[in-house]
C-alpha cells in the first residue's frame, strides 16, 4: 500500500522543474501540499490532512540537487572561447539518394571561402544545413532538385568551446536559462567539444550576455 510520502514523492519526481524550485526555495510548500492533496487523497481513498503532507515534502531529501548545480556552475563558469556569427539562412531538406552529393559539394565550395561557415547535420528523415548567406545562391544551385522543407533567413549563432570535462545537466541549465529569457533557438548544432545556437538576429546579444554572465560566475 502507498504511503503519503512515497506518493508525494512520485508526484514531484515526475516534474524535475518542479523538484529543482522546491530545492532552490523556490515553491510555497503549503500551496503546493495542497495542490497534490486531490492526488494524494485518490491514490489513498481517504482524506489527508494539509499538514502532514507539508511534513512529507519537507522531509524529501534534495541534496543532490545542491551538488549537481556546483559541478554545473564549476562547468560555465570554465566555457572557453564564444564566437558570433551573423548573417546565416538556415535550411532543412527531405534525405534523398542525391542528397549527400550536394552536400559534399557544398561544403567544398565553403572551404574555398575566408567566412565560409557551413554546417550539416543529418537526421532520419531530413538533413540541416545552416550557411552564411553569401553561400544561399550556392544552396539554391545545389539543391534545386531536392525537397526544402524548411528555410529561414536573418539569423546568427553564437558557438561555445567547452570545457574537457562534462557533468550531467549542463545542457538542460543552458537551454533552460535561455528558455526564460523567451528567447527561440532555431538549431542547436554539437560536436564533442563544442556546441552552436543558432538564434535570431535580435537576439543574438541577450544570448551573448548570458553566456559571459556564466563566465564571471
Amino acid at each position: 500500500m502507498s504511503s503519503i510520502s512515497k506518493i508525494i514523492e512520485k508526484e514531484i519526481s515526475a516534474s524535475p522543474f518542479l523538484e529543482e524550485s522546491i530545492a532552490e526555495d523556490l515553491i510555497n510548500i503549503s500551496s503546493l501540499a495542497r495542490m497534490l492533496k486531490p492526488k494524494v487523497e485518490e491514490e489513498l481513498g481517504k482524506e489527508v490532512k494539509t499538514g502532514a503532507l507539508v511534513m512529507a515534502i519537507n522531509r524529501m531529501e534534495f541534496e543532490k540537487f545542491h551538488g549537481i548545480n556546483g559541478r554545473i556552475e564549476e562547468f560555465m563558469s570554465s566555457l572557453g572561447d564564444i564566437i558570433i556569427r551573423s548573417n546565416l539562412n538556415d535550411y532543412a531538406f527531405k534525405n534523398s539518394p542525391t542528397l549527400a552529393n550536394a552536400q559534399m559539394k557544398l561544403l567544398e565550395a565553403s572551404s574555398d571561402k575566408v567566412d565560409g561557415f557551413c554546417t550539416v547535420s543529418q537526421g532520419v528523415y531530413e538533413s540541416n544545413i545552416v550557411v552564411i548567406k553569401s553561400l544561399s545562391d550556392k544552396v539554391d544551385e545545389l539543391f534545386k532538385n531536392e525537397t526544402m522543407l524548411f528555410k529561414m533567413e536573418d539569423l546568427s549563432s553564437v558557438t561555445l568551446r567547452l570545457p574537457e570535462f562534462n557533468v550531467p545537466g549542463a545542457y538542460y541549465f543552458l537551454l533552460k536559462k535561455i528558455a526564460w529569457e523567451n528567447i527561440n533557438i532555431f538549431e542547436i548544432i554539437s560536436t564533442t567539444n563544442e556546441i552552436t545556437l543558432v538564434v535570431k538576429n535580435e537576439d543574438i546579444d541577450r544570448v551573448f550576455t548570458l553566456l559571459m554572465s556564466f563566465k564571471k560566475k
